[in-house]
Formats: C-alpha cells, structure tokens, sequence
C-alpha cells in the first residue's frame, strides 16, 4: 500500500528540539517494516506560511496518488477545505491521541473530515458516534520499538527519577518529595538538567529503582491549589483538565524500569496494578 505520512519531522516543529520520535519509530518505521511504501510530508517549514501548506500537500497527494493519507494533526494546520478535497479523491485517516482532554476543542471540528479516524480514548467512541462519525478505531499509545540491551552488571544511579516537561503541578510534586528527604533527578525541558535523547532515557530507566510517571494535565488537589496563588489561575485556565494513558506507561516497564504512576481510567486494560 501506498502511504502519504503527514506529520512534522521534528519534536513540536522545532528542530532544536530533535527529531520526533513518536512519528518517524512510532509510525513512519513501522509503516515501512509492514511492507508499505511510505512516502512522507513534512511541515515544519510551513507552520509560518499555512496557505502555501495546503497547495503543496495537495499537488504533493495528486502527484504520488497514495492509497491512504495518514495525518498526526498538531493543531490547526489544514483548513477544512483542503481536509474535504484530500477525503473527496483519496482515503484520510488521522491519529486522534488526545481526546481525553482536547476532543470537544480540537477533534469534534476535525473528525468528519477524514474517512477514518484513530482515538485512544474508549469514553470517546460514543462521541464519534453522535456526531455522525462511524468509521473511528479505538486505539493506544505503546512503548517505541528501541533496542535495548540487557545488561546485568548495571547497577543504580538514582534512587527516584521522573523524565517530562516541567510544569507547575510537577515542579510542586517533586518539591513535596524533597521536601521528605526522597532524592528525585528530573529530566526534560524546563528542568535544570534539560531533556534527553532516547537512548539515554533507556539508561535513566534501567538505573533507577522508581521511575515516576506524572500526569502533564492539571491537578485539584487541595495542596496544590493552595501552595502557590497562581496555581489556582493556571488550575482555572488549564486546557488539559484530564489524565490519559500515554507512551510514558508502556516506555517505562518495556524498557526494564519500575514505574510509579498515578491511575488513568482504562490502565488495567494493558498492565496488571
């Protein structure tokens, strides 16, 4: 089959941020591993110049004729025109992989406009249904396929680790934690000791005996709201007001680490807790 793989090529468009994983050994590699011809566009380059974005990856779509289109929408990059025009001459589908918090804001303008669509939010098939989209799978996130190789003198480095963005409800966790004499070293962007490249969030992983997994959506807890007077505004404006399962779930345990992790409805489908 024919694969036309939209999506950006770097993490969130910026190339200082590296390559994006998730797309080209979440998608694209697996894609190709199945035995499909993938040929990709990517559109970094246009999130300045948005009208120009949908000429080309229309000519683009009319000249390789794929058999499906595979859209990872970021945000609201492709005007329903083009979307429409794309489902009227090919087979669309799109990767639907926040709806938990984003599906009333983001995915109910875009769903009927792809031939097929892609959820991993079970409490959100019925909402597909409603609004006149049938053709919607249910889906999840899954650990990248990265060798990893077993090495049994490998011994620890950090009693608690966690690897995320940095935000205010994570920055007042870890704080908490410190606050009782746990040692916790946190990795990625906003945090002192900055972000890590794949193979070296394996090694965190591996050498640690607890690896953190925290929600990147806002908390109630009363402490939180409380610890700080901005952090009831941030809770108040917070567009992501829900957990879900991500890829942080299946990475740690895949990868040989112990994972600590808050509860997301759905969770024991995958993992025994």
């Amino acid at each position: 089959m024919k694969i036309l793989f939209v999506d950006l090529q770097y993490d969130y468009g910026s190339k200082n941020r590296g390559i994006n994983e998730i797309g080209e050994r979440g998608f694209r590699q697996v894609f190709e591993k199945l035995g499909h011809e993938v040929e990709c566009f990517y559109y970094d380059e246009y999130l300045k110049n948005l009208a120009q974005l949908q000429v080309d990856l229309l000519e683009k779509a009319r000249l390789f004729r794929p058999d499906l289109i595979y859209f990872s929408l970021f945000e609201n990059q492709f005007t329903i025109e083009t979307l429409d025009k794309l489902k009227k001459e090919f087979k669309t589908i799109n990767w639907f992989g926040d709806d938990q918090w984003r599906f009333e804001s983001f995915t109910k303008k875009y769903a009927n406009h792809f031939s097929y669509c892609i959820t991993t939010d079970p409490f959100a098939i019925a909402k597909y249904h409603a609004m006149g989209c049938e053709n919607v799978f249910l889906s999840q996130w899954a650990s990248l396929d990265y060798p990893v190789i077993d090495e049994p003198e490998l011994s620890y480095q950090y009693d608690v680790s966690f690897i995320g963005g940095c935000n205010s409800t994570r920055r007042w966790f870890i704080k908490e934690l410190r606050k009782k004499g746990i040692s916790v070293a946190s990795f990625g962007y906003g945090w002192p000791n900055g972000a890590l490249k794949l193979a070296e969030m394996v090694k965190v992983f591996q050498t640690s005996k607890i690896s953190l997994n925290l929600s990147n959506s806002i908390s109630y807890d009363f402490r939180y709201l409380t610890s700080h007077i901005k952090n009831s505004i941030i809770a108040y404006k917070a567009p992501k007001t829900a957990s879900q399962i991500k890829m942080r779930n299946f990475e740690i345990p895949y990868y040989g680490g112990f994972q600590l992790t808050d509860y997301v409805p759905g969770l024991e489908r995958y993992l025994k807790i």
